[in-house]
């Protein structure tokens, strides 16, 4: 993750968008987990694409405060897909005895959207690790 965080950004923007579409293309049995899986989702990735964004422009200033800003939306990211995950997981455990071939291609969908949430949330607390120290040093 290099100095102005972008490398970082970029990388959990990509996890970010492979949870997204993943919950997106599968069928929604249980509406309520789905939607709060789909809502990090999609609330990451606008949060992560508006920080790159602003740290491409150099919006940033390399001031204190940003990175301030920095910890705490990747704080806050790595909660809610800490959350996402672990909800995802249970639905995906509970989708596990269906054996048609619909409930085989859900499952397989959610596995990998379980295994990319966990990833995103890994890389977003790195990502924090790396403001903070970051932080420290200015």
């Amino acid at each position: 993750i290099g100095p102005h965080s972008s490398t970082g950004l970029h990388t959990v923007w990509i996890f970010g968008g492979l949870v997204w579409i993943l919950v997106a293309s599968s069928r929604v049995p249980v509406p309520i987990l789905q939607g709060w899986v789909m809502f990090v989702s999609v609330f990451c990735f606008v949060m992560s694409t508006t920080l790159l964004c602003l740290y491409i422009c150099g919006a940033h200033g390399s001031s204190s405060s940003w990175v301030t800003l920095d910890i705490i939306c990747q704080e806050t990211a790595a909660l809610f897909y800490l959350s996402a995950a672990v909800l995802e997981a249970y639905f995906t455990y509970s989708v596990s005895t269906l054996t048609d071939p619909v409930g085989t291609t859900i499952y397989r969908e959610n596995i990998a959207a379980v295994v990319f949430a966990f990833v995103a949330t890994l890389l977003y607390v790195i990502h924090k690790v790396c403001s903070l120290l970051r932080w420290k040093s200015s």
